[in-house]
């Protein structure tokens, strides 16, 4: 089942990092059709937030058709990403974790890493 970790200083909205997480999670294979949300009662007591915010994550993913609420039984996923292989498996994903070991013991710290990672990210993906 996928926790859901809210930083509050990022800047982005409670509710669509909940958005973002479950499509990562999708993307990653740690999610697949099927699988069970947690309530969004529990999402709100874990992460601490007003339960309408994760009412409006799960709203949001179900107008994205990723999820199907089932009443009195909870919120399921229902498609998963276009993409047909997991990317828990890729290579790049060992590639990453190890440049990331790299780069700490490089002495960057998170700031530095996003500043990377969106650099390289404008520079590989503009935007369409």
């Amino acid at each position: 089942m996928v926790e859901f970790r809210i930083d509050r200083h990022s800047g982005m909205a409670a509710y669509l990092q909940i958005v973002q997480q479950v499509q990562e999670a999708l993307r990653l294979g740690i999610l697949t059709r099927g699988d069970q949300l947690p309530t969004a009662a529990r999402v709100a007591r874990d992460t601490k937030l007003n339960p309408n915010t994760t009412l409006k994550a799960y709203r949001e993913l179900e107008h994205l058709g990723l999820v199907e609420p089932r009443p009195g039984v909870g919120t399921f996923v229902s498609a998963s990403p276009a993409q047909t292989r997991s990317l828990a498996d890729s290579p790049l994903r060992g590639e990453l974790a190890d440049w990331m070991r790299r780069a700490r013991a490089a002495g960057l710290d998170w700031g530095d890493v996003s500043a990377l990672v969106t650099a390289a990210r404008a520079e590989h993906y503009p935007p369409a």
